[in-house]
């Protein structure tokens, strides 16, 4: 998933002949999962259609303060209103006669009102002939719009529309993505940062078909991980058997089966980590003796010798350097008081606290319900929420600690 996912792109389209790419532009961004509402310049029309830009964005395409038509139908384009709407704005093509005016605060078309209106990172991808583009007055405009802290995409060196070669060509659209994805990621308060989470349950095997294993679907975890890219995060998630499913490049997921997997890989990543974060369902217990075949049904009874598990998070406690680490409880009696002495005795920075008792809270369900506790015991409690919503409160958490 990109972290352009979710987000509102406002594209502005200039009359340079590398308009014809915005398109494909357009297309990538809603690839990306963002929504796209398109600003042509009215001379921007004779080089791409705003039907073409208006099916693929699905959304109309704005190039004039009023849509004509019959005079009580008439309807005004609000400049402000689509400057508010937008996270970010891309103007590309931006040419000469359009960076000039930007940089100079000239305001004749609604493109430039918009421009102008906007509270979101601006980001402008120039486009045109070599001579044009090394001109003083360029690259002045150039210098004077990032000065107000719009962010230039560089064009790339080529053919020209002239016949010339040099720089001025626009750059490739898959890679103006990349560059506002960059560009993003660096500006989010993990950049940087590495965090190892947990997901799921364990099984542990009786024999080659039965196991012992517990109701966790892996979505906390999951919903955790997702949270930590999209702020920023290289993150390595550890699971065990679960059908939950994420698509970043941020996240590197490593599946396991058993408790004793757990740890091997956790431990594996522990030292390269900032934050860790437990929300596993780890089996406490696995069975001693392992049967090579499977065990037939001879009597009425069955009886398993079990032994206790490595305990993952109390051995990262005592190995705890630079790390945050977050714990979660799960409890059905005693909840807070058993909640505050695994936080002391596992040496953990916060602790998530789930009770059966609360509905909505639990395995294999799309809500939660969670009290946080910090080292200083500090209780901050939260009503029944999605998952998602569950993580974003426990990393605002871990960011009010880290950056307290």
């Amino acid at each position: 998933m990109s972290v352009l996912s979710g987000k509102n792109i406002l594209l502005g389209v200039t009359a340079g002949i590398a308009a014809y790419k915005t398109a494909h532009l357009v297309r990538l961004f809603i690839k990306a999962g963002a929504q796209v509402k398109v600003v042509m310049t009215p001379a921007s029309k004779d080089f791409v259609t705003p039907l073409t830009l208006s099916t693929l964005s699905n959304n109309p395409v704005y190039s004039s303060f009023f849509e004509k038509g019959e005079e009580e139908t008439e309807e005004w384009n609000s400049h402000v209103e689509l400057g508010l709407w937008a996270d970010y704005m891309l103007v590309a093509p931006a040419t000469a006669n359009t960076l000039a005016k930007m940089s100079n605060g000239v305001c004749d078309n609604l493109l430039l009102a918009v421009y102008l209106s906007a509270k979101c990172k601006v980001y402008f991808a120039p486009t045109m002939d070599l001579d044009m583009y090394k001109h003083p007055s360029t690259k002045k405009s150039i210098e004077k719009l990032q000065s107000f802290g719009n962010i230039f995409i560089a064009p790339s060196s080529g053919f020209l529309a002239s016949g010339l070669e040099g720089e001025g060509r626009m750059e490739e659209p898959e890679n103006i993505i990349s560059f506002i994805e960059k560009d993003i990621v660096k500006g989010l308060p993990l950049y940087n940062k590495k965090v190892l989470i947990t997901a799921g349950p364990t099984y542990e095997a009786i024999d080659p078909v039965r196991f012992i294993g517990n109701h966790s679907s892996g979505k906390m975890g999951f919903e955790l991980a997702k949270r930590a890219a999209n702020l920023g995060a290289n993150v390595y998630l550890v699971t065990g058997p679960s059908n939950e499913t994420v698509s970043n490049n941020l996240i590197h997921r490593i599946n396991v089966i058993s408790a004793e997997d757990m740890y091997n890989e956790v431990h594996k990543y522990y030292n390269l980590v900032d934050i860790a974060i437990l929300s596993a369902a780890v089996a406490d217990y696995k069975p001693k003796d392992v049967s090579d075949v499977k065990i037939k049904k001879s009597s009425d009874k069955m009886s398993i010798e079990l032994i206790k598990t490595h305990d993952i998070l109390a051995s990262l406690g005592k190995e705890k350097k630079k790390q945050f680490l977050v714990g979660f409880a799960l409890e059905t009696n005693n909840e807070l008081e058993n909640a505050k002495k695994k936080l002391k005795a596992k040496n953990l920075d916060l602790i998530v606290l789930n009770s059966l008792n609360d509905t909505g809270a639990g395995f294999k369900k799309e809500t939660n319900k969670v009290t946080i506790i910090d080292k200083l015991e500090n209780i901050s409690e939260f009503g029944v929420k999605s998952k998602a919503k569950v993580a974003k409160d426990i990393f605002n958490e871990i960011l009010d600690g880290i950056y307290a």
